[in-house]
């Protein structure tokens, strides 16, 4: 199909509210949530900036709206079913899920969004805990402890300035900086991971099965 041809199949294709969320978070994903507008959001459509506001009332209902379609994407826990596995998978989830869209995790975090997607989330998440056998204010306890630790994971991750597989060769690089003598506990592990017996890499896991063990202790005390 000529050049001409597909542009103007692009310019016949009507705006929809959901096609202007979806073509919002693309944008993100490539380019970061902070040079996002409805300028630029118009120029990725090929429509002008005015023509979205048929479709979303503003910026904040944009962002809303892909913070809605990112939660959608994370496994939503069954109620009724084993809680330590389904709140493991959904911490799982949401971690691949906040990796694949990088700007996402500063957004859920710092914004109130009551967006269909985000309701049935959180109320799955809520009811899979007091279906167990944990009171509502224990499961509230509990939901905001694994997602405090999930976002906050995450967020280390996004930020570290190494690579793991850049680890060895840091460690060798700062180690000679480390006085030993002040600080030889550190000094133990640094040494470790630049002679590679030990790669310093902080697993998701490890923190997420002991917190849910402690959590599921609370829940038998109670």
């Amino acid at each position: 199909m000529p050049g001409s041809a597909k542009k103007k199949l692009k310019q016949r294709t009507p705006l929809t509210k959901e096609r202007v969320l979806q073509a919002a978070l693309r944008y993100a994903d490539k380019h970061g949530i902070e040079s996002l507008s409805m300028r630029h959001l118009g120029q990725a459509l090929g429509v002008e900036a005015m023509s979205l506001y048929k479709h979303v009332a503003n910026k904040d209902d944009i962002l809303d709206g892909i913070v809605g379609l990112v939660v959608a994407e994370i496994t939503v826990p069954k109620v009724g079913g084993n809680w330590k596995k389904e709140m493991r998978m959904r911490a799982l989830s949401a971690h691949a899920v906040l990796m694949k869209h990088r700007w996402a995790t500063m957004l859920i975090v710092s914004r109130v969004n009551v967006g269909p997607a985000m309701l049935c989330y959180l109320n799955a998440t809520v009811g899979s805990l007091v279906e167990a056998g944990f009171s509502y204010p224990l499961a509230d306890h509990a939901s905001n402890a694994i997602d405090s630790y999930v976002y906050g994971f995450t967020l280390h991750l996004l930020n570290f300035p190494f690579q793991p597989e850049e680890y060895a060769a840091a460690a060798k690089q700062y180690l000679p900086m480390i006085p030993r003598d002040l600080y030889p506990y550190f000094y133990g592990i640094g040494s470790l991971v630049a002679e590679e017996k030990h790669d310093g890499i902080n697993k998701l896991e490890f923190g997420l099965d002991l917190l849910l063990d402690g959590l599921d202790r609370l829940r038998r005390k109670s």
